[in-house]
């Protein structure tokens, strides 16, 4: 990246520019960031197949939980009861300062909010053999909390060491390039 600097008086009409690197390198920011949880868990166990975009129907303890980053989406799956998709598993904490008239359960089934042709693309996928739909992300779009959620196989255990054998070595690969480009 590059800034224009103009020298003299007049910065319109100078002849003389100067571009001058900057020093910062182009990153994220923290404001763009939405998420509020991954579930790294579900990449481990699960080969991740079609993901999707749902809305989660919360409580208002459960929104201010949320944004203090207070859930965990370790166990949580996706089940379709009744032509409706529920989230089981996931465990939002309630704050110490949660309303006192209203009982707070962290662990209770959660609705998602589906159109029916996604609802009807959840539920052929899990009916077939050895699939599941697992929720892999939680996070703010606008001033709502989406889930996503994807359609999963489950892997074999040498399945997951294969995965950690290629994640290594890819870091080992970046490295002796890191090292070689010295």
């Amino acid at each position: 990246m590059y800034q224009n600097i103009a020298l003299g008086r007049n910065v319109t009409n100078s002849p003389m520019h100067c571009i001058i690197p900057t020093m910062a390198k182009p990153g994220k920011n923290k404001a763009d960031d939405t998420s509020i949880v991954v579930n790294k868990k579900a990449n481990h166990d699960y080969y991740i197949g079609d993901r999707l975009e749902a809305g989660i129907a919360l409580s208002g303890w459960e929104v201010k939980s949320l944004r203090e980053k207070k859930v965990q989406l370790v166990d949580s799956h996706v089940i379709i009861k009744n032509g409706e998709a529920w989230l089981l598993g996931a465990q939002i904490v309630p704050l110490d300062t949660a309303s006192t008239h209203v009982i707070a359960d962290p662990t209770r089934t959660r609705k998602l909010l589906l159109h029916k042709k996604e609802l009807a693309k959840i539920f052929a996928g899990i009916q077939q053999k050895g699939n599941t739909c697992v929720c892999t992300k939680l996070y703010w779009k606008n001033h709502l909390v989406k889930c996503q959620i994807a359609l999963a196989t489950g892997k074999q255990s040498f399945d997951k060491r294969a995965t950690i054998k290629d994640r290594e070595w890819k870091i080992d690969k970046q490295r002796a390039v890191r090292h070689d480009n010295r």
